[in-house]
């Protein structure tokens, strides 16, 4: 589950707690709505996000990670971590 693309990334931004649609798809900004969509569809199914609809007007719905979403969260500091140290950062991002 978490080697598809953009998976992991879409957990990440909720290690930082309920997130809108449209503020994950802000947080990564290469991702499309159409993928994010397929993305959280699949992590719900998983048991690993949760769909919190709330009923006001207009509707909000938020994105969480459940507590099986929540025990990933070393196994993604780590890989974090690793990618800090190890991974070339991309040019355009070093000016």
């Amino acid at each position: 589950m978490l080697s598809k693309r953009w998976t992991s990334f879409i957990v990440f931004q909720l290690l930082n707690g309920p997130m809108r649609f449209v503020q994950i798809e802000q947080s990564l900004p290469n991702l499309s709505g159409k993928v994010l969509s397929d993305r959280l569809k699949e992590l719900e199914a998983e048991g690993i996000v949760s769909r919190n609809v709330y009923p006001e007007t207009p509707v909000r719905i938020e994105y969480s990670l459940t507590d099986k979403g929540r025990a990933l969260t070393p196994i993604l500091q780590e890989i974090g971590k690793w990618s800090s140290e190890w991974l070339p950062v991309p040019e355009a991002q070093q000016s």
